[in-house]
């Protein structure tokens, strides 16, 4: 039998994390509402699939999550996917410095933190505490963030080995709105190898592009 609570408790969540259905014309108030919030989340249903409307200060996403529904349904289409970095491109010195951390480290793997500030707009890199540091296998604390700070990339290394997501992780990113980064053979004369990925809505999805300045080509 449906109590009260349940009730309170379905609007509490379709207030947190909505879900509009798309009418022919494309666009309601709620949905407009929704994609230019500060910070909200949001699933729009239409003809075309389903979309997750994701915004952070830091990040406006539109992403396609599920492919065009069986049947007819009266719905108008949720349009094109986006990403978009609202903090800008990351100067590419700072990742030059967090290279050089993770060299330094070798042959232990290490961590480093992309910090945006919205009231500054300004980029800054936070080094994690370390509780233990191997070859391959690294322990460290997710630093504390001052009100208006956000973390933009959570980049770590694998040192002299292959740059790859392990299913540790992917428990670790599964519930944070980030971009994640690894970067393997650092020892390597060609240089170190990435993978990257954007983490949103307990999904990882492939990046568009590099996220630092002065990279034109893909992540």
């Amino acid at each position: 039998m449906t109590s009260p609570n349940d009730f309170l408790t379905a609007a509490a969540v379709l207030a947190a994390f909505p879900c509009y259905p798309v009418p022919p014309s494309g666009q309601t108030p709620a949905i407009e509402e929704l994609r230019s919030v500060r910070a909200g989340q949001g699933l729009l249903v239409g003809a075309d699939g389903v979309m997750l409307i994701l915004r952070r200060p830091w990040l406006a996403l539109d992403a396609h999550i599920a492919p065009t529904l069986d049947g007819h349904v009266p719905y108008g289409k949720v349009g094109d996917p986006m990403a978009e970095l609202r903090c800008g491109l990351i100067p590419r010195e700072l990742l030059r410095h967090i290279l050089q951390h993770f060299e330094a480290a070798l042959p232990n793997e290490a961590a480093a933190f992309v910090i945006w500030d919205e009231h500054t707009a300004q980029f800054t890199i936070a080094y994690p505490e370390i509780e233990a540091a191997t070859p391959s296998r690294l322990v460290y604390r997710t630093p504390t963030l001052a009100q208006g700070s956000h973390i933009v990339c959570d980049i770590h290394s694998h040192g002299n080995g292959a740059a790859f997501f392990s299913a540790t992780d992917d428990a670790d990113d599964a519930h944070s709105t980030k971009i994640a980064i690894v970067f393997g053979r650092l020892d390597h004369p060609a240089g170190p190898t990435a993978a990257a990925r954007l983490c949103a809505g307990g999904m990882f999805l492939p990046m568009p592009r590099s996220p630092f300045t002065g990279d034109d080509h893909d992540a």
